[in-house]
């Protein structure tokens, strides 16, 4: 039997349709992040595929790239670009893996693939408060915050599609908003909103909101008396295989331990 899917792809295709210019900030500056962590690898990228379901932030940046919009199935080839880099949407991803696996497919031999999307503390604040309001108006819980996943688990998706070298850190991008509907318009022209498949489909009582606006304020109060609001950046990196990367030694194979190196050290040091 197949698993149900997490996420509703119509969902997803109306929340992408009802974002604005506005809300591209975190998509830009994951872009920027990009092009920072490009100038540290000694390469000239040559054949580039972006897999981004908001060209207008990465086109600017990557003017000759293949912008591939985000699906099950990518539109990519197998063995055509020496870059791949998955743009902001790994986190709305019903099977991630199969993205990375896609992704390193397309690369050639020694290419390397970029992923960026949102991290494990993104909404943390979002979820906490309107988890607390909803138990304490309802007695229960309903999913309205799509569970991000945390970087250990994204990092292991590199192994898992057998990329070499595999890179993954974070960034943690504080905000601060006048309230939670301010917040939730943001995610809305960032075409950011609540996807999951099991999502309360009816109407939700202003009640909630105004239940949760006030735990947001006294659980995570920012200045002037404002709401704090977190968003977590992940970048994963990783090749793919070639035999001039370096490899890890067998076990076995060290011919002296770390004492010993370190006593070396300092002896070399002093003399």
């Amino acid at each position: 039997m197949t698993a149900p899917a997490l996420f509703d792809l119509t969902a997803q295709a109306e929340a992408h349709a009802r974002a604005r210019a506005s809300g591209m900030f975190l998509q830009e500056l994951a872009c920027d992040e990009i092009l920072e962590r490009l100038k540290a690898v000694n390469r000239q990228f040559k054949s580039v595929a972006i897999v981004t379901n908001f060209p207008q932030a990465w086109c600017v940046a990557f003017p000759n790239a293949k912008l591939i919009r985000g699906a099950d199935l990518l539109d990519l080839q197998p063995g055509q670009h020496d870059l791949v880099i998955h743009a902001m949407a790994l986190h709305h991803c019903n099977d991630p893996i199969g993205q990375v696996v896609q992704c390193g497919r397309a690369l050639e031999p020694d290419g390397l693939f970029m992923g960026v999307c949102f991290g494990g503390q993104t909404l943390m604040e979002l979820r906490s408060a309107l988890s607390t309001a909803e138990a304490k108006l309802r007695g229960g819980l309903s999913p309205r915050v799509t569970p991000m996943a945390e970087i250990r688990e994204l990092g292991s998706l590199l192994q898992r599609a057998g990329l070499a070298l595999p890179v993954a850190d974070s960034l943690k991008i504080p905000t601060a908003y006048s309230d939670i509907y301010h917040l939730m318009q943001d995610l809305r022209d960032m075409g950011e909103t609540n996807i999951m498949t099991a999502r309360q489909k009816t109407f939700t009582a202003k009640s909630l909101f105004v239940q949760a606006q006030e735990i947001f304020a006294a659980q995570f109060p920012a200045d002037e008396g404002r709401i704090a609001c977190t968003f977590d950046l992940a970048f994963l990196s990783g090749w793919a295989p070639h035999a001039s990367q370096p490899k890890a030694l067998k076990p076995g194979s060290v011919t002296k331990s770390l004492q010993q190196a370190l006593e070396e050290a300092k002896s070399s040091l002093g003399n």
